[in-house]
């Protein structure tokens, strides 16, 4: 089996294909947002490890103090992505990159590992079946049915900010929250303003763009959330049926 894997670094990442858009023969809005993003949390502590060829066979994990999710905690490593998809599944890549986001863990003297999931798994979250068998246990959770995740190797635990269990803003019309972590969020982000637009739907897109904005959403987010009518609806990237069904509540 090959496993022939490489990390991002400043030096490479001009260079790399970042996995999740590969078929795009020019450069892609989504990706080069995702590009500029990365180049400033690499020298955060952040871990971009991919298969060594155009594939989407990668994990990326940051220190969670520096993670760009309201989550707190001391000394862990989160998982913003883990993913393995079509040929390449079954082969044991999974398996080896969390083995190797576990063991430099261990490495770098951290409490643990975290990652978002939820009682129902959600499309565009990392596979919490998966994650365990490694060990990680259900340690926090929200009234909205997401679970924070973790593999404590002191017996300490994170645990979802106040604010992020909040899960109900002061704005009534469509918001959304979202940050270039994914590179799907710019083109879903201009499809869903272009429809709103076209329909007079009042809306608003908020970019997470600080730290200290991730730190302190109203809501659980990987790079992504909704809510309408005041109220958190998902973390999952929508596309225009499901926006519309959001509308019609």
């Amino acid at each position: 089996m090959n496993k022939n894997f490489i990390n991002l670094t400043t030096e490479n990442l001009p260079a790399e294909h970042l996995c999740c858009i590969i078929r795009s023969k020019k450069p892609h809005p989504g990706v080069e947002a995702k590009r500029q993003w990365l180049s400033d949390r690499l020298k955060e502590g952040h871990v971009f490890r991919k298969l060594n060829e155009k594939a989407v066979v990668f994990i990326e994990y940051a220190p969670l103090e520096t993670a760009w999710v309201p989550i707190t905690g001391y000394n862990y490593y989160y998982i913003y992505c883990l993913w393995v998809t079509g040929a390449h599944k079954g082969n044991g890549y999974g398996r080896s990159l969390m083995e190797y986001c576990i063991a430099d863990a261990k490495a770098k003297g951290k409490s643990g590992i975290c990652m978002l999931g939820s009682k129902k798994q959600k499309a565009w979250l990392s596979d919490q079946a998966f994650a365990k068998k490694f060990g990680f246990e259900v340690v926090d959770t929200t009234d909205s049915g997401y679970d924070l995740l973790a593999l404590s190797f002191d017996g300490t635990t994170p645990q979802f900010t106040k604010s992020a269990k909040a899960q109900t803003i002061e704005n009534k019309i469509l918001t959304i929250y979202y940050d270039h972590q994914c590179p799907y969020t710019y083109q879903t982000i201009e499809i869903i303003k272009k429809y709103c637009e076209s329909t007079n739907t009042p809306s608003a897109f908020i970019q997470v763009d600080t730290l200290q904005k991730a730190k302190t959403l109203p809501c659980v987010f990987n790079n992504w959330a909704i809510f309408y009518k005041g109220n958190f609806e998902t973390v999952n990237l929508a596309d225009l049926n499901t926006i519309k069904r959001i509308l019609n509540k």
